[in-house]
């Protein structure tokens, strides 16, 4: 009797035992099923953290391409600065986001709209620069040619003044031998030489013009100017302009010229003179002294 209710109490201990053991086991199996499903989730939040932040270093590096593109400033700058304000919009959203799966893919198909706009206005922008840089050479060819037309324009303009420089004084006529001598005028007409400033009443004056082939023919007109001890202006006193400046003169005197020698003599009418020393320039018509002599009278 004793043997069999202990036999009794054994089986239902294993029985005990058993279901022990299989719940364990259901357990445990729970619980890996757990921790695989935690270590699923755990990898997909990485992978979604990792495209998050691949595609904003993606945006950021699009905006610094367009930050060269607009540096290049050709007529497309405000278009390409307002599709740049898009993806800077569109990345400051992509960092206040959760990082979900629905939230990426919806950005990413607004950035593909975004990325195909971006590629035409940066290739049309690549056009604009390369058409300005073959501009810019043109323009810097043709300012060469410019510069050197204008150089030889210069220097043509340079050799004709220099040689209007040179006609112009070989064309000049050259006043020589000027000559004055004070004479007494007799009541017959006949003139005494004479030093004595008290004598004289006469001045005599004379100068050659050279002869010159490529000089211009026609009169030519010179101012005599006679200017005794006190620095008076003998003879008419009248005076002729030039330009700022004037000169009183004593006589002038209109001579042909034709190329050839010719002897000027002419002579000025004094009274009362003094002493001392007197001087005699001539000057051409345009004021420019061509000749100077001084004599003495007692």
């Amino acid at each position: 009797m004793e043997l069999n209710q202990s036999n009794s109490r054994n089986s239902g201990l294993k029985v005990v035992v058993l279901i022990l053991v299989l719940l364990l086991m259901g357990i445990l199996a729970y619980v890996y099923k757990l921790q695989q499903d935690k270590d699923a989730v755990d990898s997909s939040l990485s992978k979604t953290l990792t495209e998050k932040e691949k595609f904003q270093a993606e945006l950021e590096s699009k905006i610094a391409e367009y930050d060269i593109a607009i540096a290049d400033n050709t007529a497309l700058k405000g278009e390409l600065e307002e599709e740049q304000a898009k993806i800077m919009e569109l990345l400051e959203k992509i960092k206040k986001s959760d990082g979900s799966v629905a939230e990426l893919s919806k950005y990413k198909t607004q950035y593909v709209k975004l990325k195909r706009e971006m590629d035409n206005l940066i290739a049309e922008n690549n056009v604009l620069k390369e058409n300005n840089s073959k501009l810019t050479k043109n323009l810097d060819s043709t300012n060469v040619v410019l510069t050197n037309a204008k150089s030889a324009n210069d220097t043509l303009v340079t050799k004709n003044e220099n040689l209007s420089k040179t006609v112009e004084k070989a064309q000049r006529l050259s006043v020589l031998n000027l000559t004055t001598l004070a004479v007494k005028q007799k009541g017959s007409g006949k003139q005494i030489n004479t030093d004595k400033a008290s004598r004289a009443d006469v001045i005599k004056i004379g100068f050659t013009i050279a002869e010159n082939q490529v000089a211009k023919t026609g009169d030519r007109t010179y101012y005599i100017q006679v200017i005794d001890s006190k620095n008076n202006v003998l003879g008419e006193k009248k005076t002729e302009t030039f330009g700022a400046t004037y000169l009183p003169y004593s006589f002038q005197k209109t001579i042909k010229y034709e190329n050839k020698t010719v002897q000027v003599q002419e002579d000025l009418s004094v009274k009362n003179i003094t002493s001392g020393t007197y001087f005699v320039n001539v000057f051409d018509k345009k004021g420019e002294l061509v000749s100077k002599s001084s004599f003495q009278l007692r």
